[in-house]
């Protein structure tokens, strides 16, 4: 009988033997030099080199410890994080001590805030902003309706189907 020597393991007729990356299966008939003739389930004869086939025996993978690795986290970019950057424009929101300032501070420093937001967001890809302007006396709010008709390629919509009611505005950016 012969044999082919396969790292430890032998391969001799008889035995069950795999094809590297095909699926195709079956038992050694017959050894010449170094092609492995072997028979499939359904009777068809195959002629492979040694190296093309590995054993198919479950005694070989008995004390082999499997080790689970950890699935790695896929990094997602800030272009397409699904949860949106808000940026509340309440002005206790934005200073440590809202009462020193008048009511033109407010709104120039609210402004500043407004587009230095719109400028990181194009800056770092963002697609998506929402400002949360309150509804208050309406002043803030035509504010920042008046910066966003000023900007270019932006969409920005009302969250509220009645625009008087909505607090906030959402941004989509190109």
């Amino acid at each position: 009988m012969k044999t082919i020597k396969e790292g430890v393991q032998y391969m001799k007729i008889g035995d069950k033997v795999s094809v590297v990356d095909e699926d195709l299966s079956g038992i050694i008939t017959s050894v010449n030099g170094n092609i492995v003739v072997f028979k499939d389930e359904y009777g068809f004869t195959y002629q492979y080199p040694k190296e093309k086939l590995v054993p198919k025996n479950a005694e070989l993978y008995e004390n082999i410890r499997v080790v689970r690795k950890a699935e790695p986290k896929k990094v997602t970019s800030k272009k397409h994080q699904k949860n949106h950057m808000v940026l509340d424009l309440h002005f206790h929101n934005l200073v440590r001590n809202p009462s020193d300032y008048d009511s033109f501070e407010r709104l120039f420093i609210q402004k500043a805030k407004l587009t230095e937001v719109l400028d990181f967001c194009r800056k770092h890809h963002l697609k998506r902003l929402e400002i949360v302007h309150g509804i208050g006396d309406g002043t803030l709010q035509r504010m920042v309706m008046d910066v966003l008709e000023s900007q270019r390629d932006i969409d920005f919509y009302n969250k509220e189907i009645l625009h008087h009611q909505s607090d906030a505005v959402m941004i989509e950016f190109h």
